[in-house]
Parts: structure tokens; C-alpha cells; sequence
């Protein structure tokens, strides 16, 4: 039987590319979302893969579906946290409803679904957690403190968890992406666009593959011997 993964925020961008992934891999696959219908619907028409749909804000709901999924298609060996929005402002004009949200959506949840499955992955000895942080995490950004914050805030959380699952069999690392075209990308003003792409020394945004890729290899057998690691996939933007 093979591992069940979870994805969350997989229906789309960077997260379909993982779902996708992980699947041509041989991973039972589950995605979560949490609020576009239309756009999960085509993604499971496009990959087979079942979208399940709970708020990874909301602990109860988190552990419910979590439960449900391990019914289902098998406990939770895999973990990948990528749910995240945006709420952009500066500081001055950030209200608490911003300033929460992302931290609700973007860190909180990795608190949700992590306690959801730690258990059994110990009990088993053994589990992957991959967290996705960002490179706005590592070197902050205008207009984003509070999702800057929640990333930075993921790759402490990745640490301490990684400390905590070792001697059990679970790593639990972080992968931080650069600017990858995605939809949330391309909603970037060109001219800010360019500027951002003259940044990073490849030449060129990321792809999802891009990260996709890196969730894979964390989550494999050969990365046995990783844990508590953050992994910049950025193209050279920010070397951390």
C-alpha cells in the first residue's frame, strides 16, 4: 500500500505542481483547499487526485478532516503544509483582521495539521513534514510584515519540530521558495516584475516544478538523513 500524503493549498500553483509530483512518484495523494470550488473541481478532473475541502485555520476542522482522510485512503505519512495568502500593507495601514489572517492561514495551520498527524507518525516511526516557508521569510519585504512574519515563523517551527521527531523517525524540514510563477506572481505590476527578475541571478522566475521537485526528494527514503533543514530554491536571489 502506498503512502498517503496531504497536501495543503493543493489545488493550485505551487501546490498542484507537488500534488502532481508526488502522484507520477507513486503516493496516494489528497489535496486540501479552502475555498474555491471551480478551481478544485478542474484539478481533481485533471489529475484524479480527491480535493478535500476544510479551513487549515481551524483546528477541530483540521482534526476532523484529518480524521476522515486516514479512514479513507490510510493514515497521514506524509505532510506537506503549503496552504498560505497574502494580505498586503504596510504597517501604518495593516489592520488586525491582515495582520491575522495570514497568520492564521499561513503558521497557524502547520500548528493544526502537524498536531493532527504527529501521533501516528510516531507511533509508526515514521513521517515527513515539509513546510513551505519563503524567501520574504528570510529577508522580509516591504508591505509584508505579516507574511513575512508567519514564514519566518515556519522555518522556527520546522526546527523545533524537527528536534522533537528524530529519534522517531519523522524529519521535518522547510522549503523556501524565491518569486515562482504563479497566479499570486503574475498579479505583480510588470514593471515590478522586471525589477524583481533583474534580482535574481539565474534570470528567471521559478517554476512550481521547481518546488515540487525539492517537496519530493525531502519526502523520499533518501532523505532519511535530513531534518530541521530550510532549503532555498530561489535562483540565487537571497543566499541564507
Amino acid at each position: 500500500m502506498s503512502r498517503v500524503a496531504l497536501v495543503t493549498g493543493g489545488t493550485r500553483g505551487i501546490g498542484e505542481a507537488i500534488c502532481t509530483k508526488l502522484k507520477l512518484k507513486g503516493y496516494t495523494v489528497v489535496a486540501n483547499y479552502g475555498g474555491n470550488d471551480l478551481a478544485a473541481e478542474a484539478f481533481t478532473e485533471r489529475t484524479g487526485i480527491p480535493a478535500i475541502k476544510f479551513d487549515v485555520s481551524d483546528f477541530e476542522a483540521t482534526k476532523a478532516a484529518i480524521e476522515q482522510i486516514a479512514q479513507d485512503f490510510g493514515p497521514v505519512e506524509i505532510l506537506v503544509n503549503n496552504a498560505g495568502i497574502t494580505r498586503d500593507g504596510t504597517m501604518h495601514r495593516m489592520t488586525f483582521e491582515q495582520w491575522n489572517d495570514v497568520i492564521q492561514t499561513n503558521l497557524t495551520s502547520c500548528f493544526n495539521t502537524s498536531r493532527a498527524v504527529i501521533d501516528g507518525m510516531r507511533e509508526r516511526g515514521f513521517g515527513r513534514i515539509v513546510n513551505v516557508g519563503s524567501v520574504n521569510g528570510q529577508a522580509g519585504q516591504y508591505g509584508q510584515v505579516n507574511y513575512a512574519s508567519a514564514k519566518s515563523g515556519i522555518h522556527g517551527f520546522t526546527k523545533a519540530l524537527a528536534q522533537e521527531g528524530a529519534a522517531k523517525g519523522v524529519t521535518v524540514n522547510a522549503v523556501a521558495p524565491g518569486y515562482v510563477d504563479t497566479d499570486m506572481v503574475r498579479a505583480v505590476p510588470a514593471d515590478v516584475l522586471e525589477k524583481i527578475i533583474a534580482t535574481i541571478p539565474v534570470g528567471r522566475l521559478g517554476k512550481p516544478e521547481d518546488i515540487a521537485r525539492t517537496v519530493e526528494f525531502l519526502v523520499s527514503d533518501n532523505a532519511d538523513f535530513i531534518t530541521g533543514s530550510t532549503l532555498s530554491v530561489n535562483g540565487g536571489q537571497h543566499m541564507y
